[in-house]
């Protein structure tokens, strides 16, 4: 959650000297084109291992660069398991969406219909915030992730790392904070909306929503490689190592193992790029949603405070609307502590892209070079290259 929990696909590079590494391992690809050249090229901008995915028309291309261990100098696995981070957050809308269509809910509905009493206090209400505010970050809720110690430092995640949080805890966390603006008025971004859309979905299934993920989306779609994991702060093998530069210069941490539930619902899922990129296609030629759904999932708002890294970026409910050379596609980064993921995918869903970053570097010049890079590939892949 350190970054995408906070931004899209801004990934941090990391330097030689602060690696302390010789040489990387050569890159190794299954086909030609853009996807090669750009894990190499992120791997030089000094992230520690870069695996990618690609299918253009039916045509796949996988490619890593990098290691997945920098003690062992070992390479990053090809198709490695990760952690998606606030990618997410675009299951659970899924789900939320599904439970519209089959008319156990609305996206009209107040959070307090379904958890009453969970959002109040400071000037946040619940009878005021809608069920569709919370998939679109319309909100204007606090972002818990703000107050928790553990993520910003290397003291607190040494401390917390392995802690257990409750949903209600970390609601409770924002719920000490007014509210940025009044909902439905501005966008921001914020991950106790995902964490009370979690709750809601709970609520009305009388399962958690990593049961419904599981049963809706990743049974009937095959996703065998994709898991909510719960309380595991391991990860399946093969995976690389994930590392976390917690000051401008500093030297490295390897923060690999992490409870997830402190992210819960806004980003707890781990994958793999391949069935990620299977998810994002199944979403956008239409397996997962009604066509009514589809349509409420990409009604957008200006995602205002993106529009300094992503100009003309937009949100819709859980997906967010990129720009580009020709047009434009849809997607939703994530963060966690030592990977970013940043994918890509057109509207018909016949071209996708996945990239899984482990390394993330404090500072904000580096990650610019990098989000750069990675926007140059979706840019490649969805428009197909100059």
């Amino acid at each position: 959650m350190r970054v995408h929990l906070r931004r899209f696909g801004a990934a941090a590079a990391l330097t030689a000297i602060a690696v302390g590494v010789a040489a990387a391992p050569v890159s190794a690809a299954t086909r030609p084109g853009p996807l090669p050249a750009a894990v190499d090229d992120l791997h030089e901008l000094g992230i520690t291992g870069v695996q990618g995915f690609t299918r253009v028309d039916g045509v796949v291309s996988r490619a890593r660069a990098g290691f997945g261990d920098l003690e062992r100098g070992t390479p990053v696995p090809m198709d490695g398991w990760f952690r998606i981070g606030s990618n997410t957050k675009t299951y659970v809308s899924v789900v939320v969406l599904q439970l519209v269509g089959e008319g156990r809910l609305s996206l009209d509905d107040t959070v307090d219909r379904w958890l009453p009493g969970v959002v109040a206090g400071n000037g946040n209400d619940g009878r005021r915030i809608t069920v569709r505010q919370l998939l679109q970050h319309t909100s204007g809720l606090y972002n818990y992730t703000r107050d928790m110690s553990g993520l910003f430092t290397e003291e607190g995640f040494r401390e917390h790392r392995f802690d257990h949080w409750e949903d209600a805890d970390l609601v409770a966390l924002a719920m000490k904070h007014e509210p940025g603006f009044a909902p439905g008025t501005s966008w921001d971004y914020s991950n106790t909306n995902y964490i009370l859309a979690g709750m809601v979905i709970e609520k009305v299934t009388g399962r958690p929503w990593e049961s419904e993920v599981r049963s809706r989306i990743l049974r009937p779609l095959g996703l065998s490689e994709t898991s909510a994991p719960g309380d595991r702060s391991t990860l399946p093998r093969p995976h690389a190592k994930a590392y976390q530069q917690w000051q401008p210069g500093g030297a490295l941490s390897e923060v690999t193992q992490w409870n997830p539930s402190a992210a819960s619902a806004a980003g707890a899922i781990v994958s793999t790029p391949s069935d990620v990129a299977k998810f994002w296609q199944a979403l956008q030629d239409g397996r997962l949603l009604k066509p009514r759904q589809m349509a409420q999932m990409h009604e957008t708002v200006l995602a205002t405070t993106y529009q300094d890294f992503i100009p003309g970026g937009r949100y819709g409910l859980g997906i967010m609307y990129i720009p580009n050379r020709c047009g434009g596609f849809w997607g939703h980064g994530g963060d966690v502590p030592g990977v970013s993921t940043v994918n890509g995918v057109t509207a018909d869903g016949d071209r996708v892209a996945v990239l899984a970053l482990n390394s993330q570097l404090a500072g904000e010049e580096a990650a610019l070079g990098v989000h750069r890079r990675t926007m140059r590939l979706l840019d490649d892949v969805i428009c197909g290259s100059d």
